[in-house]
């Protein structure tokens, strides 16, 4: 087995875009909400945060450039060094209709790869996922084609923000290798396994293993477990030498019929389980080195009230 390496950092996924109210009542919704999760999950040890949006009225998943601003606004306010990692996940969902399965049914999704991105050319995070599958997921067939990829990884380098490849079954790892050999990534890749959606990579050390051995050389890789699979994959993930990711969007547990009463709570755990193994956790400015981002800029403090 690789060794695991000297320092790891951890990802907090703070809300989302399947993990519904209903489950939780610790569900951070708003983007005040989120934004104050995510800056106690940094407090916490977490050097990455993820970020979905929600319509602050239904708690709905949202696309709304709007409602990104202010989130990631807040969070800048409180911690401009913690590192941003903003979802291009949406807009991939086609769900067949029963009676003529080329109609789209309630729940579709699809829009242009363009529109897909259009935030990250507008926000400019430190990081944005990238999703190479195409696989059936709940009632919807996810479709990520290799060219609409393209178009959303042209739009993502336009913008100087680095991609992290989301895999989730070993057919996304032999496209990442093509889009590599054709240039539209470059290494250093940043790659995270999905384990434990139905039909894709499920949790395991041989599983994590295998598609570790497939990456590119020298990529960087979190292996992700996905409800109860999120602690043991925070485990394998750093005894496989990757780092680790935790939250809400992943699971609501924290401990066996417990729910977890936040974010940070869920990064406190995990980084008790990679202390425990013999790990050291990167600080947010460790893990830009790690992945070669630019420094945190300072932001102005916002103008006193007239």
């Amino acid at each position: 087995m690789r060794a695991p390496l000297p320092r790891v950092f951890i990802t907090c996924a703070i809300t989302g875009n399947l993990t519904r109210p209903d489950q939780t009542p610790h569900l951070p919704i708003t983007p005040a909400e989120i934004a104050t999760s995510a800056l106690e999950a940094a407090d916490a040890g977490a050097a990455v945060v993820h970020i979905h949006v929600r319509d602050p009225a239904t708690g709905a998943p949202s696309m709304e450039l709007a409602l990104y601003e202010e989130t990631i606004r807040l969070i800048r306010a409180g911690n401009p060094d913690v590192i941003l990692n903003i979802t291009t996940g949406p807009g991939g969902r086609f769900v067949p209709s029963a009676d003529d399965p080329k109609v789209a049914a309630p729940g579709t999704t699809l829009m242009p790869p363009e529109e897909r991105v259009a935030h990250i050319a507008a926000l400019k995070p430190d990081i944005c996922t990238l999703d190479l599958n195409t696989m059936y997921s709940g009632s919807a067939v996810v479709i990520n084609t290799p060219a609409n990829v393209r178009r959303m990884a042209r739009v993502i380098a336009d913008a100087g923000v680095k991609p992290e490849i989301e895999l989730f079954d070993s057919g996304d790892i032999a496209l990442l290798h093509d889009l590599l050999a054709d240039g539209t990534l470059s290494g250093p890749v940043l790659a995270s396994f999905v384990m434990g959606v139905r039909y894709g990579f499920q949790p395991s050390p041989e599983t994590v293993l295998y598609a570790r051995n497939l990456l590119p050389a020298g990529t960087a890789f979190t292996a992700i477990g996905i409800g109860r699979a999120a602690f043991p994959m925070v485990a394998m993930s750093y005894l496989s030498g990757g780092h680790v990711r935790v939250g809400l969007e992943d699971s609501v547990y924290l401990d066996r019929g417990v729910l977890a009463p936040s974010n940070a709570a869920l990064v406190t755990k995990a980084r008790g389980i990679v202390e425990a193994l013999g790990g050291t956790i990167a600080t947010p400015s460790e893990a830009r080195a790690l992945l070669g981002l630019a420094p945190a800029r300072p932001e102005r403090a916002p103008a006193a009230a007239e």
